[in-house]
C-alpha cells in the first residue's frame, strides 16, 4: 500500500483528532493485514480467511458447528461453507453431522490440519513480532492500554445508543 494512497492521506489539518486517529488506525490495520495476507500466500499458498477459520478450530478442539464458525469469524454461512469444503478436500478439516440434528455439521481440525495450522501459526506469530519490532516493549504496552480504553469507549457509546 503506497503511503500516498492510504487512508491517512485523506486527513486535513482541520479534521477532528478522533477522525485523524481513526484513519491512522485503519491505515495501520490495512498495512499489517496486507503483510500477513502476502506472507500466508507466499509461504503457505493460503489465505487469511483460511488461516482464521483454522485458528478458530484450533481454539475449539471440541469442534464447532458451521453456524458457530460463522458467528466467530463474523462472516456469512456461505463463506464458511466454501472454506470448510476446500479445507476438507485437502484433508485439513473434517465435517460430521451432529448426532442430535443431522442438518447441523460439526467441524474440527484433522491431525494433518493441526500440524499444518501449528506451522502456520508459528510463522504468523513471527511475522507479527517482526511488524511490531520498531516499537519497544513500553510503546507496545502503552498502545495496548490506549486501545483498551478505546474499546471501552466504543462499547459504552454503542450500549448508550441501544
Amino acid at each position: 500500500m503506497s503511503s500516498a494512497l492510504d487512508s491517512e492521506s485523506r486527513i486535513q489539518d482541520h479534521d477532528h483528532l478522533a477522525l485523524k486517529l481513526w484513519l491512522r488506525l485503519l491505515t495501520c490495520t490495512n498495512m499489517v493485514e496486507g503483510a500477513l495476507r502476502q506472507n500466508l500466500r507466499q509461504s503457505f499458498d493460503s489465505t487469511l480467511p483460511r488461516f482464521d477459520l483454522m485458528a478458530q478450530l484450533d481454539r475449539h478442539p471440541e469442534k464447532l458447528t458451521m453456524g458457530e464458525l460463522s458467528r466467530l469469524m463474523m462472516v456469512s454461512g456461505g463463506n464458511v461453507t466454501g472454506l470448510v469444503r476446500q479445507l476438507e478436500e485437502e484433508g485439513l478439516v473434517s465435517r460430521v453431522p451432529l448426532k442430535t440434528d443431522r442438518r447441523t455439521w460439526q467441524v474440527g481440525l484433522t491431525a494433518k490440519g493441526k500440524r499444518h495450522f501449528d506451522e502456520m501459526a508459528g510463522e504468523h506469530e513471527g511475522w507479527i513480532a517482526e511488524l511490531f519490532a520498531g516499537m519497544d516493549h513500553d510503546q507496545q504496552e502503552a498502545l495496548m492500554d490506549a486501545l483498551a480504553a478505546l474499546k471501552q469507549s466504543v462499547r459504552k457509546t454503542r450500549k448508550a445508543a441501544e
